[in-house]
């Protein structure tokens, strides 16, 4: 099986269009946030090629493409603070909050850095610790 960032790297070579040039500078925007973001393939299914995944002690956020939208979904967006508001999609759920990005349209790069980098200090914060053995 081929790695996340060759399937990535195809998938933003296949689109050819705004979805992937949009798919490709959110990547570069997630990487600069945080060079120690893993790349991962998830949900990988017979009719399903998968979903990109960013992670760091966790899922960060997934990257997917529509028709209409790329879609950058926080795994844990309600708890996270989003002064810029870049959350625009998902936002009844409980956990998931989601940025839609139409063409177009462009994403604040400071803002959605920031919003990466508490992603991965959530993450990293949430890590439960070994439970002490009884005595």
């Amino acid at each position: 099986m081929e790695s996340a960032a060759t399937f990535i790297d195809e998938k933003i070579k296949e689109l050819g269009d705004w979805r992937g040039e949009t798919l490709s500078r959110m990547r570069k925007l997630i990487h600069q946030a945080d060079p120690e973001i893993v790349e991962e393939l998830k949900w990988v299914k017979p009719k399903s090629p998968g979903t990109p995944v960013f992670s760091h002690d966790g899922i960060v956020c997934t990257g997917e493409t529509y028709k209409n939208a790329v879609k950058l979904t926080f795994a844990k967006g309600a708890f996270l603070k989003d002064p810029a508001h870049l959350f625009n999609s998902s936002l009844d759920g409980n956990v998931r909050r989601a940025i839609d990005i139409h063409e177009g349209e462009e994403v604040d790069a400071s803002a959605f850095t920031a919003l990466v980098r508490e992603a991965v200090a959530l993450n990293s914060s949430s890590k439960k610790p070994a439970k002490k053995a009884k005595s």
